[in-house]
């Protein structure tokens, strides 16, 4: 007689449950996406949604999406900041307890600066990984 030993997990599609061959899936990772992250996608959004003519203008994007238009011009601001500031956003670590560590208004002032340079030196200050004691 030959046995055959496998991991096996349990499945629950729809109403019915059922042995899976293999083991569970990977379990969700804890936390949650920082709310500056997800703005920062999609201000990328909005922008291609403008750029490729699907919504004629800023102000009806913002009556599209139920935000008033000096909160859709905060957002579209957001690409005003360097390339890699934008890429260190969307992927700040998620949030696990608390507040998100940096907000849209920490960066209005980044994003008021027009030269890259200084959105840097703006960005070290208010960086959390940058302010370890913070």
């Amino acid at each position: 007689m030959t046995t055959v030993t496998r991991p096996i997990h349990f499945a629950i599609e729809g109403k019915r449950k059922r042995a899976v061959a293999g083991p569970p899936p990977e379990p969700a990772p804890e936390g949650r996406v920082p709310r500056v992250s997800r703005l920062m996608a999609l201000a990328i959004r909005f922008d291609r949604l403008l750029r490729d003519g699907v919504v004629p203008n800023q102000s009806e994007l913002a009556r599209l999406v139920h935000v008033t238009q000096p909160r859709m011009t905060q957002i579209l601001n957001l690409l005003h900041l360097a390339p890699d500031i934008q890429e260190e956003i969307l992927f700040l670590p998620p949030t696990t307890d608390g507040r998100d560590p940096i907000h849209e208004h920490m960066l209005r002032e980044v994003v008021a600066c027009t030269c890259w340079t200084d959105q840097r030196r703006r960005w070290a200050l208010i960086a959390p990984w940058n302010n370890p004691g913070t």
